[in-house]
């Protein structure tokens, strides 16, 4: 199964005032598996930018002046996308901003089924408790330190850590795990796993240890678990 873990920035709260998206930034699982594939993009806004939006994530006019318009990036995003589900923290508002920025250039929307809203299973996996993503990153002492400003492709990758631990725990073999991701197939390769031995070890116990734990058996009586197992 393939996700995509997503994260917008923006010039305020809604697009149909005016406000744009300003970054755009995803990391791919593949099976709960990073794969090391991530999607990162500045876009100019063709607007100014608000000083309450600045000081949130710090991308200013001038930043942003040079870098593409969304209508030369959508399809790339579009085409990196593809049918995969959209891991979002508070998805309705990426997803209003996504679909406002594709319903103007004619493209087709992002389907509201394909978003899966960590923030939603937070409040229902915690409910009553902080579900902002620095609240969940304490909950699961994940380091969000490098998080000074909001960052979409930064808040990407800890809400990625962030959604394994709401799915139910990164597994031991998690980081492992991910570097054997077949690029071509998109499946784990199991090849580098321990293989059966082909001729058992030879038991360490002696003969007189053999006998000891008999004698330490017959020791317990007729009712001892031990027996009831050996018959």
């Amino acid at each position: 199964m393939r996700e995509i873990v997503l994260d917008t920035e923006t010039t305020g709260f809604n697009p149909e005032e005016g406000d744009r998206i300003v970054e755009i930034g995803g990391v791919e699982l593949f099976n709960h598996m990073p794969t090391g594939r991530t999607y990162h993009q500045y876009i100019n806004p063709e607007r100014s930018m608000p000083q309450d939006a600045f000081e949130v994530h710090g991308l200013g006019d001038d930043f942003l002046r040079d870098k593409p318009v969304f209508r030369l990036i959508a399809k790339d995003f579009l085409e990196f996308v593809g049918n995969a589900k959209l891991v979002i923290h508070n998805a309705a508002f990426d997803m209003k901003f996504l679909n406002a920025e594709l319903g103007w250039l004619n493209l087709p929307k992002l389907p509201w089924s394909q978003a899966i809203d960590t923030l939603d299973m937070a409040r229902k996996k915690f409910p009553g408790s902080p579900a902002s993503l620095d609240a969940l990153c304490r909950r699961f002492n994940i380091d969000n330190s490098s998080r000074t400003l909001h960052g979409a492709l930064l808040d990407s990758e800890i809400l990625a850590e962030v959604y394994l631990e709401l799915i139910g725990g990164r597994q031991p073999d998690f980081a492992l795990a991910g570097t054997f991701v077949s690029e071509k197939s998109g499946a784990a390769d199991e090849s580098w796993r321990p293989k059966p031995r082909e001729k058992p070890l030879a038991a360490r116990l002696t003969e007189e240890e053999r006998a000891a734990h008999a004698k330490f058996i017959e020791g317990l009586g007729e009712g001892a678990l031990w027996k009831a197992g050996a018959t």
